[in-house]
């Protein structure tokens, strides 16, 4: 088994199938780092070929579930070329997408705030539950950033377009109570409560036939594609690099001026 710096891959020993895997940088807050995305991304690949996992719980350490990008962080070496760096410009959008494609069913677990790109992650799971003090924001347009990782399409689909709209355009938080009442959170459960809901939940999924609930996450999926598809936000890694250029812009005149 693969032993990761900012990851808890956890194999349950009674449960057989079920997999945790946990964002481990609590003193972070989780946030997603280029390297939590390139452990993610190890991970999920290993993943789509494993037939045993059926179940697959997503968490967070500590008290977030995810403060979202790590703003600033570059990998230390220049970019090749501008194919490098739209290549770059996507690495969260990648992750959500490999996230999405998993075989297995995803359980997102929001056992505390959860910010931007936390908030992209966890729209990418089959089901997603909530602690009853974790909240949500999604604040990229009171960033001045783009809101890209594909994650307006899938908000549409979770929350309606006036609803998606006003989270991603008012940026103001919502708690867990909201989140459920809107339709993003399957369901709340107090703090203390929320590990064994989860595990009962697991439990019940891997109490069903393998190849039934495979087919029917796949049919959920493909369903859930032809309400929004994901394919309409094809211009997400170039807007990311567009604003990464103009914030380069707008540097260079601040401190020339």
């Amino acid at each position: 088994m693969t032993t990761y710096d900012h990851l808890l891959v956890e194999w349950d020993p009674r449960l057989d199938g079920l997999l945790t895997v946990t964002l481990h940088r609590p003193e972070k807050l989780n946030a997603l780092s280029i390297a939590v995305h390139d452990e993610l991304q190890d991970l999920f690949t290993g993943l789509e070929t494993d037939h045993a996992t059926r179940v697959v719980v997503l968490t967070g350490a500590g008290r977030a579930f995810s403060a979202g990008a790590e703003l600033g962080d570059r990998r230390p070496e220049p970019p090749v070329n501008d194919l490098d760096r739209r290549a770059r410009a996507h690495l969260g959008g990648r992750t959500c997408e490999m996230l999405d494609r998993l075989p297995q069913v995803t359980i997102g677990v929001a056992n505390g705030l959860a910010i931007g790109g936390g908030v992209v992650l966890l729209s990418c799971c089959d089901l997603r539950l909530g602690a009853a003090s974790a909240w949500f924001s999604i604040p990229e347009v009171e960033l001045d950033l783009p809101l890209t990782w594909q994650a307006l399409p899938r908000l549409m689909r979770e929350l309606g377009p006036a609803r998606t709209k006003e989270v991603a355009m008012a940026c103001e938080r919502f708690t867990s109570a909201q989140a459920a009442a809107w339709g993003f959170l399957n369901h709340v459960h107090p703090d203390d409560e929320l590990p064994a809901a989860t595990r009962a939940l697991a439990e019940r999924l891997l109490s069903m036939d393998p190849l039934t609930l495979a087919m029917t996450t796949g049919a959920c999926r493909a369903l859930e594609n032809t309400m929004v598809p994901k394919e309409v936000t094809w211009s997400d890694a170039e807007l990311m690099l567009l604003a990464y250029r103009q914030s380069s812009l707008r540097a260079r005149r601040e401190g020339s001026s």
